[in-house]
């Protein structure tokens, strides 16, 4: 699994460690990845991702897994992400409709 939140694709970036001497050498600045199990209301199920605390900030910000995929961006979103917020759209449309 790559070190990459799964709702923001915010991942690994690189950069320089730059002492007082202004020697630079090479470093990895890690997302904060946290593995949280998020519910969706809409469709009455548990789903296990791996998220930044920053969109998991997000995610209860918006109100919820359903209110934040329904506002994200396709390109943006994990495989699984992808698959989740089209059935969940999904099945809204069937309660509208019913």
């Amino acid at each position: 699994m790559s070190r990459a939140c799964e709702l923001t694709n915010k991942a690994v970036m690189a950069g320089n460690n730059v002492s007082h001497a202004n020697n630079r050498t090479r470093r990895r600045f890690l997302p904060n990845l946290c593995h949280v199990t998020l519910m969706s209301e809409t469709l009455g199920e548990t789903f296990r991702f791996k998220v930044s605390a920053a969109a998991l900030r997000s995610v209860e910000h918006r109100g919820g897994l359903d209110a934040y995929l329904a506002k994200a961006k396709a390109s943006e979103l994990s495989q699984r992400a992808r698959l989740l917020k089209r059935r969940i759209a999904q099945k809204q449309a069937e309660q509208a409709q019913a």
